[in-house]
């Protein structure tokens, strides 16, 4: 443990950032050319969509069992084998390829890579807020959190465009590099990420298995049990439908509409999607100055969202599509910071990271929906009608997220928590929420 007399929250973020930007610029190396890189090993675009499809699946089967690692063995511990993992499963699809081994082999792999996802949600943030929490007082975890997307998203650039003239070298070259740098990423991160306001709970390995489902239980009942986390949750699922599948859609989908074979072209647009990611996160900064509501922020944006994720299957223009997907790329980088913020604001540090990991489960179902059904509809249709229904399916968050904004409640509020602070942040005419007090949280909370 550090000594928390001289740690500063500032150090707190930089370590938080730089390893989120670390595992960001490593992971996104193959997210412009993974789809391209699948069907030049032998996979049908259906088959695709089925191995991505496992991928989900993976996720939804490991999210709550690495989250309940995460509260108990520790943070740190579940970041390392996040990174481990992704490390190994990533030089395993590139065996893979080279033996031509099908989609049975792809999908088993797809499965694993989605456990070492898993063991990665929920724990760096955990580690952050605890950490945070600790040192300070309040923090303002929307800006931190909107500062954290922007570095990510500044990796992700990096990372996807250069993963797509990697790959016009050759596919395989990106996931290669990605497992070198991984390896890199583990030996840092080992050095750098030092539990602080949590204590880890060692266990017997026979305790483990009893432990988890427990904690699973606890987590589960107050994390679906709060109102609010409920219907958070709801929407992510309805938006998880269309953004798993659609993201590697893109890429066979835009060559499609470009009506040319150019892979750095698809790295290029992959890349331009984290700058009007940053762009949706600045926004957050920006925003939130003015009004103190996040439902306000997440009505709007899954609005302009969902009408932009239609119009890219609705063109024939290249040029239209690609502004429609930047469109949502910006709105997803207000949506993801500002819910972020309230999920936290709700759990205590004991479940923090099963709740996370509780909610990524939720939307990784969603995308798993998705993956297949949008799969066979783009397989059968084409990919602009997968777009299309996937763009109005994600919709039916909208309704959701009104009622999270009629329940209003401390955790609404963006900035300040005192009532003057309040008053203060809502120009006159703007709804504002009172009742300031701590949120209350069921006897069984989940992380």
């Amino acid at each position: 443990m550090w000594n928390t007399g001289r740690v500063t929250g500032d150090r707190i973020i930089k370590t938080y950032m730089s390893l989120a930007g670390m595992y960001t610029l490593a992971a996104s190396l193959i997210w412009s050319v993974n789809t391209l890189f699948l069907l030049e090993a032998g996979l049908a675009i259906g088959e695709v969509f089925i191995a991505n499809a496992l991928f989900s699946a993976g996720m939804v089967l490991f999210e709550i069992p690495t989250g309940v690692v995460a509260d108990t063995l520790g943070r740190r511990i579940s970041y390392l084998l996040s990174v481990g993992i992704l490390a190994v499963t990533t030089v395993l699809y590139v065996a893979a390829a080279q033996a031509a081994a099908g989609v049975v082999v792809f999908s088993l792999i797809s499965i694993a890579m989605g456990l070492g996802f898993t063991f990665y949600s929920g724990a760096l943030e955990a580690w952050l807020v605890d950490a945070l929490r600790t040192v300070q007082d309040d923090p303002d975890l929307d800006r931190v959190f909107a500062r954290s997307q922007q570095v990510s998203g500044s990796a992700m650039f990096l990372g996807t465009i250069g993963g797509g003239f990697l790959g016009q070298w050759d596919l395989a070259v990106p996931f290669l590099v990605r497992a070198i740098l991984l390896v890199a990423v583990f030996v840092i991160a080992g050095k750098m990420m030092t539990e602080i306001g949590f204590t880890p709970r060692p266990m017997a390995v026979g305790d483990i298995p009893m432990e988890m489902g427990r904690q699973a239980r606890v987590g589960i009942a107050s994390g679906w049990g709060h109102r609010g986390l409920r219907l958070l949750m709801i929407s992510g699922a309805a938006r998880g439908v269309f953004f798993g599948w659609a993201f590697y859609a893109a890429q066979p989908y835009f060559l499609e509409l470009l009506a040319r074979d150019a892979v750095w072209i698809v790295g290029l647009v992959t890349a331009a999607v984290s700058l009007a990611t940053i762009a949706g996160n600045q926004l957050v900064e920006i925003i939130s100055r003015r009004c103190g509501r996040r439902s306000t922020l997440l009505v709007g944006a899954a609005s302009i969202s969902s009408v932009a994720a239609v119009t890219i299957g609705a063109t024939t223009s290249f040029a239209v599509a690609v502004t429609s997907l930047l469109i949502v790329s910006a709105a997803m980088g207000v949506i993801t910071p500002v819910r972020q913020a309230y999920l936290h604001q709700v759990t205590d540090s004991e479940h923090r990271a099963t709740v996370i990991s509780f909610d990524a489960m939720v939307s990784s179902v969603g995308g798993v929906g998705g993956q297949v059904g949008l799969g066979a509809v783009s397989d059968a249709r084409g990919f602009s009608t997968g777009y299309v229904v996937g763009g109005a399916v994600t919709g039916l968050a909208i309704p959701t997220l009104w009622l999270l904004r009629r329940l209003g409640g401390p955790a609404d509020h963006l900035g300040p928590t005192t009532d003057a602070g309040v008053e203060a942040a809502c120009p006159a005419g703007l709804p504002r929420e009172s009742g300031l007090e701590a949120v209350p949280i069921p006897a069984l909370t989940d992380a």
